[in-house]
Parts: structure tokens; sequence; C-alpha cells
């Protein structure tokens, strides 16, 4: 809820996600020597030290503190969490907790939060903002700002954040796009007249779905002279709630929830990382601004356009990396009923597994008016491989399903 009130942006977002998860994973991780250590599958993790004797403090209460600790340390407005944090200490009163072993497991998560935020500057966040100012790229196939607010383009320079798995950011590079042509027996102006005709005769079904997986962290809507701006979660926000309904479901213990979470949040680190290198090298123009151009000029997408370009799909790629790896450790057939939208007053959708939802996200953005088919599908092969890569390193460092 900090993240929504500050308009955090999806690859942050995620950034901020797994540095909480982190934290919180290595009081559980050190209390209980059957996890695998971070540090077997996560790059250049430093060593994480806890002074004092491990039997006078609750680890589960240290854990959980420690995720709303690093959130007030590291986010703009992480001093609203500190009311969190009274309710939480409040919280551990009512379960009976001591007051001495509530003290010493909030000291424990005092004294890991600043090691993994110490960590967390050597990412080369920090020096996105000393970058050069982004201008858009010349050429008519080119991405543009769109309408209504023209917002300028979000992290354009994140391929340089260090990677919490994967070893680059263009270690999954997809194929191509198709080329971009003016021409109407073109395959780009094809791919154009799909989003186009998606737009002007939606099925309800598609309405629904496109407006479920919307997750634009800010909206502007105008009439008139008046601008008024709309906020949501992330796409990745969205998954570490799917996140948590499945662990709650699956009645996981707090420690196999703790990794659940974990390794939820840094696949989704990875997969906007890898994403964004793509999408600021092709650079591709937006089907809105496409169809405005050489189509119909009066044509407006359902959903409003995202300040970045078009290729590959956000949501595609994270969706399906983060359904991947949710799948090795819950299960290919794990059904669930996801309410993620119902603060914006969104109905549940309910999914037979991971990866039909991570193909509804996908193809939502099509429905939507903001994506083109290639960016999708090629989207989602991205984040399969990601998701295999990612995978296949947890499974050397002992990480097994918890979920069967």
């Amino acid at each position: 809820m900090v993240m929504l009130h500050d308009v955090v942006n999806p690859p942050a977002a995620a950034r901020y996600y797994a540095y909480c998860t982190a934290a919180a994973y290595e009081i559980a991780a050190q209390h209980n020597s059957s996890m695998p250590k971070a540090a077997g599958f996560i790059k250049s993790y430093p060593v994480i030290t806890i002074s004092g004797a491990k039997d006078d403090y609750n680890y589960e209460a240290a854990a959980v503190y420690a995720i709303l600790e690093t959130g007030r340390l590291m986010l703009p407005s992480g001093f609203m969490l500190e009311a969190q944090q009274a309710k939480l200490l409040a919280t551990f009163k009512k379960e009976k907790l001591s007051q001495k072993v509530i003290d010493r497991s909030v000291a424990v998560a005092k004294e890991v939060v600043p090691q993994i935020i110490n960590w967390s500057k050597k990412d080369h966040y920090n020096q996105l903002s000393a970058r050069v100012r982004y201008t858009p790229k010349k050429g008519e196939g080119y991405w543009y700002p769109t309408p209504p607010a023209y917002i300028e383009a979000v992290e354009p320079h994140w391929k340089t954040i260090r990677p919490m798995v994967i070893d680059t950011c263009n270690a999954f590079a997809p194929s191509p796009p198709v080329p971009f042509s003016k021409d109407s027996g073109s395959a780009f102006y094809n791919l154009s007249k799909e989003v186009y005709e998606a737009g002007i005769h939606p099925k309800q079904e598609e309405l629904v779905i496109a407006a479920f997986w919307d997750c634009n962290p800010f909206a502007v809507s105008t009439a008139g002279h008046m601008a008024v701006g709309f906020k949501k979660i992330t796409p990745g926000g969205h998954w570490m709630n799917i996140t948590g309904i499945a662990a709650k479901k699956a009645k996981l213990d707090f420690d196999r929830t703790m990794l659940l979470h974990t390794i939820t949040a840094i696949t989704e680190m990875d997969a906007f990382i890898s994403c964004w290198d793509e999408k600021y090298r092709s650079n591709r123009i937006r089907p809105e601004t496409y169809i405005n151009r050489y189509i119909d000029v009066n044509w407006k997408p359902l959903l409003q356009t995202p300040p970045f370009p078009e290729y590959t799909s956000g949501h595609s790629v994270m969706s399906t990396a983060t359904a991947q790896v949710l799948t090795y450790l819950m299960g290919d057939q794990f059904s669930f009923t996801d309410n993620s939208e119902e603060m914006f007053e969104i109905r549940a959708r309910s999914f037979t597994s991971f990866l039909q939802a991570a193909a509804e996200a996908a193809i939502s953005r099509l429905y939507g008016g903001i994506h083109f088919r290639d960016s999708i599908e090629n989207g989602a092969t991205q984040g399969k491989n990601i998701g295999d890569n990612i995978i296949e390193k947890l499974k050397a460092a002992g990480v097994q399903p918890v979920h069967s």
C-alpha cells in the first residue's frame, strides 16, 4: 500500500519486494538449518551476521518485522510503515510473546536489515538518477510518449541493475520483433490491425480480462482541463498477492511461505531487468501511436498505454517467469481464486494453474490495446526461459518443491 501511495513503477516495485523478502528469508534460514541458504541461488549475496544467542528471540517475529523495517528504510514514504510496525508489536503481545523476546526479535531485524540495505546499494540503483536524461529516439517505428499525460520513459537504464539470479540482463534476449512497416500488406500492419479490431469489437470476457490484469500504477483520466490520477498495484504486486493466496490455500508453514515469497520476488526482479533491456533496445512503437498515425486517428485503447517501449510485454515476461517458478514450487495443477483486484472493485477470477493465469495476463495486453501479439508471445517465451534458468539454479542450491 505504501508503494501504491508512492506510485512506484513496476521494475522498482519488484526490486523493493526482493530486498524486503530477502531480509526476512535470511532470518528464517539462519534459524532453520534445513532451509537452503540464499547465497546458494542469489548472485553476489553477502555474509549476513546475527549476533547473540539464537534461542532468545522469536525468528518468525523478527522476520516479519524485518519486511516492514526494510520497506521503512528503502521506500520514499517508508515512514508510513511505522504504524504497521506498531500494530505488529501489539500483535506479538497478543500472541503472548514476552517483552524481552519482542525486544530481542526487533533487535535482530534491525541488525539484519542494514546489512541487506548495504548490499542493495551495490546494485547500481542509486546511480540511475545520475545518468543522461532519456530522449525518445527519432524515427517512425520507435516509441514516443502517449496520451493523455505523455509521461516520459520509465526506467530507461534499468538494464544496468544487478540481477538476483540470472547472469546478465541480456542472457534471455527474445527473437527480434516483426519489422516496422506502414505497408497495409505487411506483417506489422496486420499486427496493428488485430489490436485495432480487438478494440473496436471487444467481447465482454475480453473486457473483463483486460481490466483484471491492468495493474497500471498510475493512470490519468482527463475531462476538459482537469486531470485525475488513479493508482493501482503493479504487476509484481499482483503476483506477490497470488503467491500469498497460494501459500494460504496450501497451508504452508512459516518457513516455506517465506521461501515462496522470496523466490517470487527475486524472479520478478530479474524478469523486469531482462524485459527492460529488450524494451530500450528494440524501442518499438506502441499500438496506440501506430494506429492513430496510419489507421484511425480517433482510436483509443481500452487501457491507458504505459510510458515505455512496447517490445516485449512486461506482463508476458514477468507473469510467465513467475508462474514457471511457482509451478516448480507448488505443482502444475495448483488451482486458486485470485482476489487481488477486489480493492479496485474488480471481481475475483479462478484459475486451474499458475501458467493459465500467466497466459491470461499476457493476452490481456492485446485485449487492452497496448501490445502487439508477437510482443506477447515472444515475451512469454522470454519469461519461460528466465523461469527455467532460475529453477535450474534453485535445484542446484537444494531448493525443493514446497507443495505437491
